[in-house]
């Protein structure tokens, strides 16, 4: 299955060359298709996510107060979540929808070479998207893997800039700085990570991101508002629940006859 997966979208991707005629603008053009295909799932995640921030504070006080009961405490989340129609999961669905495809270019690009027969280039600006930066160093030397470096450190900083976007919504200053300095640490990972991928599959991933960062700017903040206002008019209409904590009442003395 996952051979013919390979298969399918080397097919997909020499028949977008065909009509392009450059190999790393068909991977862009790629990358366009799959985020417009997806586009009304990250919508939703986009409202799942500003849905949470508005829920956060009484899913706080649920885990508070249930922090010795955890049978108790899955039972009133799961319920907590159907009464505010709510799916914890929801924003993972689009990063893992895209995984396939960003794990099956690797073997993807080693196809398109074969096809071609000799190395698939991105306008001679990049001029093998077969291999990366430590390679090329390897084989040339620094001054030749300029573009795959620009590349690797344009992967790391496009894994910061939609945390740190994220985080500039955030109400709670302590969480701010925490969110910030996973980004960073994951942003120096992704590049560490990057120094030995295909500059190919950098530049997927970097479009991709690119988009993302361009749809966060141009639609998300809208999308973010709408869904706060409409999750706090829903808590605000729902009728306030006390907890009513009865006293045993002590017993009245007899009197003695």
């Amino acid at each position: 299955m996952w051979e013919a997966f390979i298969n399918l979208l080397t097919q997909i991707l020499s028949g977008i060359y065909g009509f392009c005629g450059d190999w790393g603008l068909a991977i862009i053009i790629l990358t366009l298709i799959v985020r417009l295909l997806i586009m009304p799932l990250m919508t939703r995640s986009t409202k799942s996510s500003a849905k949470m921030q508005v829920l956060q504070p009484q899913m706080q006080a649920l885990q508070e107060r249930y922090a010795d009961d955890p049978e108790t405490l899955q039972r009133e989340m799961s319920k907590f979540y159907a009464e505010n129609k709510f799916n914890p999961l929801g924003g993972c669905l689009p990063i893992l929808l895209q995984m396939p495809i960003f794990i099956a270019l690797f073997s993807v690009i080693r196809n398109i070479e074969f096809i071609s027969g000799g190395a698939a280039s991105f306008y001679n600006i990049v001029p093998d998207l077969a291999v990366g930066p430590a390679q090329v160093i390897a084989q040339s030397g620094i001054p030749a893997a300029a573009i795959y470096i620009f590349l690797d450190v344009l992967f790391g900083l496009l894994t910061l800039i939609p945390l740190m976007l994220n985080t500039q919504a955030g109400t709670d200053p302590q969480q701010q700085r925490t969110s910030r300095i996973m980004g960073v640490f994951m942003a120096v990972w992704m590049v560490w990570i990057g120094w030995n991928l295909p500059s190919g599959v950098l530049l997927y991933y970097n479009t991709s991101a690119l988009w993302q960062v361009a749809q966060q700017q141009l639609i998300t903040k809208r999308v973010i508002n709408e869904a706060k206002a409409q999750a706090e008019a829903q808590m605000a209409n729902r009728p306030i629940e006390v907890e009513v904590v009865r006293k045993d009442r002590k017993k009245r003395p007899h009197k003695k006859s």
